[in-house]
């Protein structure tokens, strides 16, 4: 073959192509005279790799951008924890981050009214660990049961194809736990300036325990040092319609000028006796912890500053599940969370394969040793252990370490489905809200979000939702109500 400084095009296998736009055919220059060979090898692959080259969409948190950053931790947290990423102060971490929209497909708009994912991947000296929250502090239910419907609702009437008003407000008016989240939903907050101008938020209890097993519970606070900034409704209509990907845009050319996008990571800690005692049940996901008993501490700060090479092995790939726990972090006795735990997983078990892990964006930074072999998608050296089996007798291969586990719970109850009964607790904090949170101009555009969508469903459903709006405040309720052109007399 002659030499050439010219990169040569290849195959898969790297076999030199002599072509790469005519097909290997019968042609002799007539009309109608082509046929094309089954045996054009190269065609095939490249149109066999191309009805593939899309892998499936993620259920929720579809649409997304991403990028590396590091977190530097400016608190040390020993006393509480025993992850190493939260020990020591000046203590570096590189991360990769993901923000979303959630009920959308991949093609819908960034300006769309809906939560935003908030996903943390830290690549810490003890394996990676995920921090999967949202932009809001609370979450619509409490236990995963509900959760697909949830999102069923949140998706396309599977009769006609659409969103459908009716789907969505009749399940959240028959879950009154929802409606501290659709009251976040449908003021401005449900609609971010961008990825960069929104806070972030765990939503859910973790423990944190250090090596005396001692242990509190914590909820994570990403606070963005850019200013918090919303959208209304009118101008996120217009970009959705003008800039439908203005947030991932805005992401990415923020990081190529070097104008790297930073949040404070706070965090709220309460002990075990506190949450034997606290007001609200501290593991509901529907609820916060209110600042004035659970102030925020400031432990560090993470920036982003490098954008991903390639979009689709990077942001698309990029796997996070709440069981990725580092020793000193574990989970609480949170319902929507232990599902979570399961759901994460085997999403990404179906959506990337079972070694979803060996893919770069998601391989820890420090190696892996473990009994696991095979499976589609083996991309490293297959552990390159002896065996695959524990326990064994063989020298050097891995063994477990039980000063890491997490302290042991006590449980004392009774195995059944306990149905949580309709209580103030479900209302008192979204009132709150209202009363205290949302200035009047937030109050206003709350009550027009609302209209502009509750006014699309059914009347009785209309009135099911403003009934528990009524239960958090009157004012909240009545005002719905007028938008809506109910009548008053029907509201309790």
């Amino acid at each position: 073959m002659k030499k050439t400084n010219k990169k040569i095009l290849t195959s898969a296998n790297a076999i030199p192509l002599e072509d790469d736009n005519t097909s290997l055919t019968t042609g002799n220059g007539k009309r109608g005279s082509d046929i094309t060979a089954l045996g054009d090898v190269n065609l095939v692959e490249k149109l066999a790799h191309f009805t593939r080259e899309k892998i499936p969409e993620r259920i929720v948190h579809a649409k997304g951008a991403g990028a590396h950053g590091e977190f530097t931790l400016t608190k040390d947290m020993s006393e509480y924890t025993m992850a190493k990423f939260l020990n020591g102060k000046g203590k570096k971490t590189p991360m990769f981050v993901r923000f979303s929209t959630v009920g959308g497909e991949k093609g819908s708009a960034d300006a769309a009214r809906d939560p935003r994912g908030f996903a943390l991947k830290f690549y810490t000296e003890e394996g990676n660990y995920d921090m999967v929250g949202n932009n809001t502090p609370i979450f619509f239910i409490r236990d995963a049961m509900k959760f697909p419907d949830f999102v069923h609702t949140q998706k396309r009437d599977p009769k006609t194809g659409r969103a459908d008003a009716n789907m969505f407000w009749d399940f959240l008016s028959l879950t009154p736990e929802s409606l501290h989240q659709v009251s976040f939903l449908f003021s401005d907050r449900g609609t971010p300036k961008d990825y960069r101008h929104m806070d972030g938020f765990s939503s859910h209890t973790y423990m944190w325990y250090n090596k005396n097993k001692d242990y509190v519970w914590v909820k994570y606070h990403f606070i963005t040092d850019q200013g918090n900034e919303t959208l209304t409704e009118q101008q996120a209509e217009i970009l959705r319609g003008k800039d439908p990907d203005h947030a991932t845009r805005d992401l990415y050319e923020a990081i190529e000028q070097k104008n790297f996008p930073s949040w404070k990571f706070c965090v709220q800690i309460m002990t075990k006796e506190q949450a034997m005692k606290y007001r609200f049940d501290p593991f509901d996901v529907t609820k916060v912890w209110f600042h004035k008993d659970f102030p925020l501490i400031e432990i560090g700060k993470f920036k982003l500053n490098r954008n991903p090479e390639n979009f689709f092995a990077e942001v698309e790939q990029v796997a996070f599940a709440p069981t990725n726990l580092v020793p000193g972090i574990a989970f609480s006795p949170d319902k929507l969370l232990q599902g979570r735990l399961f759901a994460y997983r085997d999403a990404q078990r179906y959506r990337l394969g079972v070694n979803n892990t060996e893919i770069p964006v998601n391989h820890p930074h420090v190696p892996v040793h473990n009994y696991q072999k095979d499976g589609w998608m083996t991309i490293d050296n297959n552990k390159n252990s002896k065996v695959n089996y524990f326990p064994n007798s063989v020298p050097g291969e891995p063994y477990p370490i039980p000063e890491v586990a997490m302290p042991k719970l006590k449980i004392d109850g009774t195995l059944t489905r306990h149905t949580q009964t309709i209580n103030d607790n479900d209302f008192y904090q979204t009132g709150e809200f209202w009363r205290r949170v949302l200035s009047k101009t937030d109050r206003a555009h709350l009550v027009s979000n609302i209209a502009g969508h509750l006014g699309n469903a059914r009347k009785e459903i209309q009135y099911r939702q403003v009934d528990l709006f009524y239960r958090a405040d009157k004012d909240y309720g009545i005002s719905v109500a007028k938008a809506l052109g109910l009548d008053i007399k029907n509201i309790r």
